[in-house]
């Protein structure tokens, strides 16, 4: 089946006289139990539910390994990081990932013995990687500054020095880049973005094929309750329907502004892996199903980014990404990241491709 059936068909329960299509939430902590609670499918509320095995089937069929679903993205994270790497360890991520995840690494991992190594996603490559290495983590696009990386390359590489790789893939989502058949060991995926995409619940997923690894994540997700609540994650289970449908017009709407950008005086460092230009397109093409909603481009000063987006009326000013509305953000305000202060990052929505170029068009003006 196409990825437009499989989104809407994810997860559902063989059809039952009189039943709706998808079960509403299970708000429960304790559950009936009698006697010895060997073999039982739900016994208490941090355990399991119902509502997340329905979500993490859907899931799991998208992915192409099993998964384990988790309170936020950062929560995904922390369990693959935390769980997998032990005093005395090496730990290889980018320099430009996700500026959280570098400082749980640079924080609390590093104050716990392991030795960590930060390269930009450019220079991740097998012959750059360290010798000594036990987690490879990557980020592929990078956020914000939508560098690529060759997964299949580099996994190999890493599996050569006896390490896990894990991939977080919240740009491209499952539909737009498949990291597990791509030959990482861990899919890590903030669904807060994209996969829910209505900018109103916060969840994150690890998806992997080897049960020992789905058994360490979900004891893990257990003995710190890292747990979603059932009703954000039925919310996210109904918004699942319409992912094909999202990232289609996203998409088309992240080409055509980088398509209005491009070449455009007073704009520099645009990059959107879909356009021919893009230093990463070749590998984009090679590795990714479809290019995405993120674009980011440099205005070279604050005074000029916020002057656009001050302007702008069809473009919410947020940070965040993957939601209907378009959204976009100076990205230096927060600090974390190395780009300039005139850096925006943009995440297309579903708006009219027409209104939002022409009302793009009249910001910059």
């Amino acid at each position: 089946m196409k990825d437009g059936t499989r989104v809407v068909r994810a997860g559902l329960p063989e059809a039952q006289q009189g039943r709706p299509f998808l079960p509403g939430p299970i708000l429960a902590a304790p559950y009936h139990l009698r006697g010895d609670p060997a073999g039982v499918e739900y016994t208490y509320g941090r355990y399991d539910n119902p509502t997340w095995s329905a979500y993490e089937l859907a899931l799991s069929e998208l992915e192409g390994g099993d998964a384990v679903l988790f309170a936020s993205g950062m929560a995904a994270a922390s369990a693959v990081l935390l769980s997998t790497v032990r005093p005395g360890d090496a730990l290889t991520l980018p320099s430009d990932c996700y500026m959280h995840v570098r400082g749980l690494a640079g924080g609390q991992i590093a104050e716990l013995g392991v030795e960590v190594t930060q390269l930009a996603t450019p220079e991740l490559t097998p012959d750059a990687l360290p010798e000594r290495i036990d987690l490879l983590w990557l980020e592929t696009p990078s956020n914000p500054g939508l560098d690529l990386c060759e997964v299949a390359a580099l996994a190999g590489g890493a599996h050569e020095r006896g390490a896990v790789v894990a991939v977080d893939n919240t740009f491209a989502t499952p539909l737009g880049q498949q990291p597990l058949a791509l030959g990482a060991d861990l899919s890590v995926t903030s669904a807060t973005k994209h996969l829910s995409g209505h900018a109103d619940l916060l969840l994150g997923y690890v998806a992997a094929r080897d049960p020992e690894r789905v058994a360490a994540l979900r004891s893990w997700r257990t003995n710190t309750g890292a747990i979603a609540g059932p009703f954000e994650t039925w919310l996210a289970h109904r918004s699942l329907a319409t992912l094909d449908l999202r990232l289609e017009r996203g998409e088309a709407n992240a080409l055509a502004l980088a398509r209005l950008l491009q070449g455009r005086e007073g704009i520099s460092a645009l990059r959107y892996p879909g356009l021919e230009s893009d230093p990463a397109h070749q590998l984009a093409k090679r590795q990714m199903r479809r290019f995405g909603t993120l674009l980011c481009f440099e205005l070279g000063s604050r005074e000029r980014a916020e002057a656009f987006l001050d302007a702008a009326r069809l473009i919410t000013e947020a940070t965040s990404f993957g939601g209907v509305l378009t959204t976009a953000e100076r990205r230096a305000r927060w600090g974390g990241d190395d780009v300039g202060e005139g850096f925006i990052r943009v995440s297309a929505g579903c708006e009219t491709t027409e209104d939002l170029i022409a009302d793009v068009e009249q910001a910059l003006t």
